[in-house]
């Protein structure tokens, strides 16, 4: 491996004009691809083998023309103080705006609360539903804007309207302002580290060239390949992510190859050889977590995964080509000021601030690892009450319409009423259908904790009817997964009564679903994932316990970044400070994400300091002293990766939406503690205790492993060291 790609980086840096042309060209073919395609689809999301989505589809099935998870907008009309909504005045103003709301070419239905009886006991308040055809994806500006217009009409007669609901949920996420703070830290920190605007902006150049890349072949192939809005998300954020990681490493072992008086071909070769060694398995590490994520059983997520995967392998590609190409280009720009501005290039001996931390952590080995792992151990103990869920208009800041809709609703009708289950019975197999559903329904509303049960609408054949069943308590309340329990559970003796079979679903049921399955599917995925990335490692490193240590830190720092968002967002305890108002359940997807990313770069980090600890070990070095070494090379270049990181994802937290937030506050703890406690701290006192045991492998599996020398121990060699001139002048700059 480190000759092949020592040969590569070398090529790259001859034929720099041929690399630099070639990616033009692939940038300038998908970018006009994606021009000429046609746009991405608005895909539905789906959970194949859920009842929820059993009954979706058999609703869409039974009941042609209409879309099962059709967009909805709940309005909410409250009288002013001391009125009622049937006065004369209120009633006719609520009247107009329903009739106005159901005006509209995408809209199926809007219920007239009068008719519907959908007022509350004291008078004060009334809702409407209005039921789209499509999806809230498929709801185009001018229905959502003829809805908001409608309801500022309504506002004039002095009722106080609120709305929510999909209709008016804003897509997207946080519009890329979050991305640009993390560019604009990142390029701060690269500059501090480097101390070269070239060798900052490099990085910076080469990832955004990869992003471009990924990007515009996810939408050249968005509609061939069903992708939707949503699948470069997560390609856009690991590709900016990885693509600065990765080229940050390549550009650091250049800068430390040329200081020890290497020409700019061979320093080009010996960082592709070592460094570039290390961003093939790191990349590999990433790509296994995400294509993973097929484990769960989620196809917008598989999607999403694999699609985040081919822009990791593009970064990839780009730090073992573009890279050195550029290098080739500007070879002596990425130096430091002083050694351009003196023409002589020294390596430095000095002790270092890495050194000094691992010096500290070798002499106190056994308290520094006790430190590491009780404290995550406490921070991860809140992870045993972990309640998964997905936040609706409740999580939603006060200043907004969806959550004084919510709140109203609430308080006029009781919380169940902002999550109504709904129940498809299908009564093929009955006898009288019409008399199976009523049957039904009264068994159904007989239960304990539901509050009423709404009159079944048939299809055209009499054969299958829905109906919503209104909950005594919240949405994300645990007694609403309880009672869906009970409803399911009561069927067995319902169905051998009637005849008829009958599934809950509805937006409530649906995420109840959907979390027990994520649950479900996370230690398969976590077995999967780290099972696959501890053979990986062990190709790597020649070790048993490296890579074994490797797959615990990341656990252990994990659960100690879940149990911190448990601790703010789920128990309420410093969310005033990140302007959480509301707190419930964990976003149900969030473990599976924040494995998934964590990981990938958890590995990273722990490819790229260890490996340069094995490549001082196998060169001769004694196990401190390796430490010691693989520390003062990488340390410095690992710190400013993980603060690059930590910016990126903590961007996020100032975001408005709480699941955007909890995404952003997740990964940047997860970095900050695997980065900083584990790598940092945990893993040389782990080596320090173990010595040379932590290199022991077993030789019938030294055999049997591939050799694929990441070290550079191939690169050690007479013709290569002769290249090398102990302090050579500098060629002239070319920049």
């Amino acid at each position: 491996m480190a000759d092949f790609l020592y040969r590569v980086g070398r090529l790259a840096f001859r034929r720099r004009w041929y690399v630099a042309l070639v990616w033009a060209a692939v940038l300038a073919a998908v970018g006009l691809g994606s021009l000429k395609a046609p746009g991405a689809v608005d895909e539905e999301f789906s959970m194949p083998g859920i009842e929820s989505q059993k009954a979706f589809d058999l609703m869409e099935q039974r009941f042609p023309g209409a879309t099962a998870d059709g967009a909805t907008a709940r309005v909410v009309f409250i009288a002013p103080g001391g009125e009622k909504v049937t006065a004369a005045d209120n009633r006719q103003a609520i009247e107009e705006a329903v009739a106005g709301m159901g005006d509209g070419a995408q809209v199926a239905s809007a219920d007239d609360p009068f008719k519907a009886r959908t007022i509350s006991k004291d008078g004060s308040t009334a809702f409407a539903t209005v039921t789209y055809k499509v999806g809230a994806d498929a709801l185009t500006d001018a229905a959502r804007a003829h809805l908001e217009r409608t309801i500022d009409q309504a506002r004039d007669s002095g009722l106080t309207i609120e709305a929510g609901g999909t209709a008016l949920a804003e897509e997207g996420g946080p519009g890329g302002m979050a991305e640009m703070i993390g560019v604009a830290i990142a390029a701060v920190v690269l500059l501090i580290t480097f101390g070269s605007l070239a060798a900052a902006g490099l990085p910076l150049l080469t990832a955004v060239i990869g992003v471009g890349v990924s990007m515009a072949t996810i939408l050249a192939l968005s509609s061939a390949l069903g992708l939707s809005t949503t699948t470069g998300t997560l390609a856009m954020m690991l590709g900016l992510a990885v693509g600065i990681d990765y080229a940050l490493f390549v550009v650091s072992r250049y800068r430390e190859e040329r200081a020890k008086g290497r020409t700019p071909e061979e320093a080009v070769g010996m960082a592709m050889g070592t460094a570039g060694s290390a961003v093939v398995f790191a990349g590999l590490t990433v790509v296994i977590a995400l294509a993973g994520l097929a484990v769960v059983g989620i196809p917008m997520l598989t999607k999403m995964g694999l699609a985040a995967a081919g822009a990791v392998v593009v970064a990839v590609l780009i730090a073992l080509t573009l890279v050195p190409a550029f290098l080739a280009f500007w070879p002596n720009a990425v130096l430091t000021r002083k050694a351009r501005k003196s023409g002589r290039i020294e390596e430095s001996t000095e002790t270092n601030g890495g050194t000094r931390w691992a010096r500290l952590v070798l002499r106190r080995p056994i308290p520094v690892l006790l430190l590491g792992v009780l404290g995550l151990g406490a921070l991860a103990v809140p992870v045993t009450g972990l309640q998964l869920g997905m936040p609706g208009d409740e999580a939603q800041p006060t200043s907004t319409t969806e959550r004084r809709a919510y709140d109203a609703l609430a308080e006029g009708f009781g919380p169940g009423f902002n999550g109504p289950l709904t129940v498809v019975v299908d009564g093929k197999g009955a006898a009288d259908p019409k008399g199976a559903v009523d049957s039904i329904a009264q068994e159904i509303g007989a239960t304990k904790g539901v509050v009423s049960v709404s009159p079944a609408r048939f299809n055209d054949a009499g054969d299958t009817a829905v109906f919503s069943v209104v909950p005594s308590t919240a949405p994300t309340d645990e007694r609403t997964k309880d009672l869906v329990t009970a409803i399911r559970d009561e069927r067995p003796g319902i169905e051998s009564g009637t005849g008829a079979s009958y599934e809950v679903t509805g937006t409530t049921a649906l995420n109840i679903d959907i979390s027990t399955k994520v649950q479900s599917a996370l230690v398969p995925y976590l077995i999967v994932v780290v099972g696959l990335a501890i053979v990986l490692l062990l190709v790597v490193f020649r070790s048993l316990l490296v890579p074994l240590k490797a797959a615990l830190g990341f656990l252990l720092s994990v659960l100690a970044s879940l149990g911190a968002v448990v601790v703010v967002f789920q128990e309420g305890h410093g969310a005033e400070l990140l302007g959480v108002e509301q707190t419930g359940p964990i976003m149900s997807l969030m473990p599976i994400f924040l494995v998934g990313i964590v990981f990938g770069l958890a590995m990273d980090y722990e490819v790229f300091l260890v490996s340069r600890m094995r490549e001082a070990y196998v060169h001769g070095e004694a196990p401190e002293q390796a430490v010691q070494s693989g520390f003062r090379h990488s340390a410095r270049v690992v710190v400013a990766a993980a603060l690059i990181m930590i910016a990126v994802f903590a961007g996020f937290i100032g975001e408005s939406d709480s699941m955007i937030k909890m995404i952003g506050f997740g990964l940047a703890t997860a970095v900050l503690f695997d980065a900083f406690v584990v790598r940092m701290a945990i893993v040389p006192a782990v080596l320090a205790l173990l010595g040379d045991k932590a290199w022991w492998l077993p030789k019938w599996l030294d055999r049997a492993l591939p050799h694929v020398d990441v070290e550079g121990e191939a690169l050690n060699r007479p013709e290569t060291e002769a290249a090398a001139d102990p302090a050579p002048d500098l060629e002239p700059a070319r920049a």
